[in-house]
């Protein structure tokens, strides 16, 4: 055998589920060049596949024979102790003449001849098997009796090994390498073989296997919309529910079947999570957009009559499983969710910071708050606090407990159907976002309330218990939570400085305990929380101020702007994170500009001889001399700048602050060309330094310039 050729695993066994199919087509792959590196073997493309009930892989182009090669290995230093240079000669098997000597230390080179590549293959395909890194792997049979035995996800039944036409003999617990694999296990049950790569997938075809995932795929996306469309619906997409369904069935056939329609009286967001968790199924809507009593499944034959008995079948579970979920639903609208939120008491949050019930409590006094005191505009107080108190409640709901998925959005749909204020029903649905990056931000002003107060208040207690974010640790998803805080204030133009609101909210979480509630575990719980967040929440550079301070900074990196100049804004814009965006974007623009980074360089010269002066503060007095062109120049403009700059700020438009900062660039520049700061004359120097600290002084108004890199 010479020349290139391909090589063919397939790793055969009882079902893998679909949830692993895609990580263990990657570990294959990085296995398998692993192996192959270590011999000295490269390949053009390593393909990989997967299907429930095989794995496999297909390396192009093999050479027939691994290249001999000349391995060196360091020994000890000329002089060394006997002892050590033979057991360097008896790990290399040479004689002390075989060594070399370079600088002072003697070397072996170990000439390795060329292997054939079914060797090497043979050796590497059980290595892999052993290796593999299943998140949850068995042993069977016998053999299980021992902790040795193999281990993989679940019983191997076969391997295919082919390079070229050729078998690459192996053997792994008792299962033998060879070119016999078996179709579909009811379209084509019996065995059949494999003659090389190259018709690896054809023959699998043919036995009504596509071992393709990503032809298995198309085929559920295209035809499950195909079905939608013939029926005058649409199918809502969904590329999760593809690719499981692609992992649970070698030869995917979608059919389109009906539920009754008295079902829809549900909440379309239960049943399309009914059907999709527990059944696999896609669902449809209408030409009006709303949830159709249709459902999608995928079968795995081919049936002779169409498909009717397997569409009945799963109809049949369907109806069984939105009975339940109707029955759920039916029985929390009996229950008002005032009623509901009363079993938070005995619901632990965290074992320091007491129950859910003292969670809502917590954040109706902030949520009431930010809204008496307009940071969140156009809020009612009232809605606010009657939203924070019904908002956890559906968490004690059967839906809820069915579906988690689901909380906020079915206490939304209880407080509508239990005639509570629209606005109020609206922010319960919306509390927890935004949950990710890409999800939406509420606008709605009580909904902002609420999920500012709850986001806060979770920030707050963690980090008043020492529960902050290490690392990559992150178990209480704080980072997450303080970027939601982050979105929500910008996205609604939330004008308030961090520190203070975080300070006053402490204040507020301590407040409200009437003296007859002033006694049992509860109250004990929150006096205990209230004395740790006095003492914790705002102190020092670990502190929840300059967390958040950080988060604002990684996902404004992320939008494009640098730390640096977010730093130089925050010296003169403080925490208010409007402020400071706006102010941060305005100065990045302007420094990439030709008069900013000109001005950026003037300030620095200038900012260096203060510094070397030891010039902090310098008061300009009338001038006793008559002062040279470019310093006369220089004041002027400073005279027009400084006020310009000053109102801009003044208004936050720093796009005209940055303008006028412009217009010092050209008579500071001829300043430094044309007059000698350090003069003789200390009347001159002490006016020049006075100068440039007004130049620094009028830069430093609008951003801070000496925290700009560059």
């Amino acid at each position: 055998m010479g020349g290139v050729t391909d090589f063919l695993l397939e790793l055969r066994s009882e079902e893998i589920p679909a949830r692993m199919q895609d990580k263990a087509r990657d570990d294959l792959a990085r296995l398998f060049a692993a192996e192959l590196e270590k011999a000295g073997l490269k390949t053009d493309a390593i393909v990989t596949f997967a299907t429930p009930r095989r794995l496999a892989l297909i390396a192009r182009d093999l050479p027939a024979e691994t290249a001999a090669v000349s391995e060196e290995v360091k020994g000890p230093r000329v002089g060394a102790p006997p002892q050590a240079l033979e057991g360097f000669l008896r790990k290399t098997g040479l004689a002390e003449s075989d060594l070399i000597e370079r600088d002072g230390v003697l070397f072996a080179v170990i000439d390795k001849p060329g292997r054939h590549t079914s060797d090497v293959l043979a050796e590497a395909i059980p290595a892999i098997v052993r290796a593999f890194p299943w998140p949850k792997s068995m042993r069977w049979g016998e053999a299980s009796l021992s902790t040795e035995s193999l281990r993989w996800v679940r019983p191997l039944h076969g391997i295919v090994a082919l390079l070229g036409e050729d078998v690459v003999p192996c053997e792994i617990a008792g299962v033998q390498s060879g070119a016999a694999t078996v179709g579909h296990r009811f379209h084509h049950p019996g065995v059949i073989t494999i003659g090389s790569a190259a018709d690896y997938a054809e023959k699998l075809h043919a036995c009504h296997v596509i071992v393709d995932q990503d032809e298995r795929r198309a085929i559920i996306r295209e035809r499950a919309t195909a079905l939608a469309a013939e029926a005058g619906l649409e199918l809502i997409a969904d590329e999760g529910l593809v690719a499981e369904n692609a992992g649970l069935t070698e030869w995917p056939v979608p059919l389109l079947g009906r539920f009754d329609a008295d079902f829809l009286q549900v909440p379309p967001e239960v049943i399309q999570l009914t059907a999709r968790v527990n059944q696999k199924y896609f669902v449809c809507r209408d030409g009006a957009g709303k949830l159709a009593n249709a459902f999608v499944c995928t079968a795995n034959i081919a049936a002779t009559d169409g498909g009717a008995a397997i569409v009945e079948g799963n109809r049949k579970v369907l109806a069984a499983r939105l009975s339940d979920a109707r029955f759920f639903y039916e029985t929390d609208l009996k229950v008002p969710l005032a009623e509901q939120a009363k079993k938070l008491e005995k619901i632990v949050f965290h074992e320091k910071l007491g129950t859910v019930a003292d969670k809502v409590e917590r954040v109706a006094k902030l949520a009431e708050w930010l809204a008496t005191e307009r940071i969140v505009p156009n809020c009612d107080p009232k809605l606010a606090r009657r939203t924070a108190e019904l908002a956890k409640a559906d968490l004690v709901t059967g839906m809820v407990g069915e579906f988690p998925e689901l909380q906020g959005l079915m206490g939304g749909y209880y407080a509508a159907a239990q005639g509570e204020d629209e606005a109020v029903a609206d922010a319960i649905r919306d509390q927890y976002k935004p949950v990710g990056q890409g999800d939406d931000v509420p606008t709605a002003p009580v909904t902002v309330a609420v999920s500012l107060a709850d986001k806060l208040d979770t920030l707050m207690c963690f980090f008043a218990i020492d529960e902050k974010p290490t690392g990559s640790k992150d178990p209480f998803a704080l980072r997450r939570a303080a970027l939601s805080v982050i979105r929500l204030i910008l996205e609604n133009d939330l004008r308030f400085s961090i520190d203070d609101t975080l300070e006053t909210m402490t204040d507020i979480i301590g407040m409200g305990w009437p003296e007859e509630s002033r006694h049992g575990d509860r109250y004990e719980r929150a006096r205990r929380l209230d004395a740790l967040l006095l003492n914790q929440i705002a102190t020092g550079d670990a502190g929840l101020h300059w967390f958040i301070i950080d988060r604002f900074k990684v996902q404004q990196r992320d939008n494009g702007l640098r730390h640096d100049v977010i730093d130089a804004a925050f010296q003169t814009s403080g925490d208010d994170l409007v402020s400071l965006c706006n102010r941060s974007r305005a100065l990045q623009s302007f420094i990439t500009t030709e008069d900013g980074a000109n001005l950026l360089a003037g300030y620095k010269r200038a900012a260096n001889i203060l510094k070397k002066e030891g010039v902090t503060d310098a008061e300009a007095k009338p001038l006793s001399y008559t002062p040279e062109n470019a310093e006369a120049d220089l004041i002027a403009a400073l005279d027009a700048a400084e006020p310009a700059a000053a109102n801009a700020v003044a208004a936050e438009d720093f796009e005209a602050a940055m303008a006028a900062l412009a217009t010092l660039r050209a008579p500071i520049d001829a300043f430094f060309d044309n007059v000698t700061v350090n003069d003789s004359d200390p009347a001159k120097r002490a006016a020049r330094l006075a100068l440039l600290a007004r130049v620094r002084d009028a830069v430093h108004n609008v951003a801070d310039f000496s925290k700009i890199e560059g």
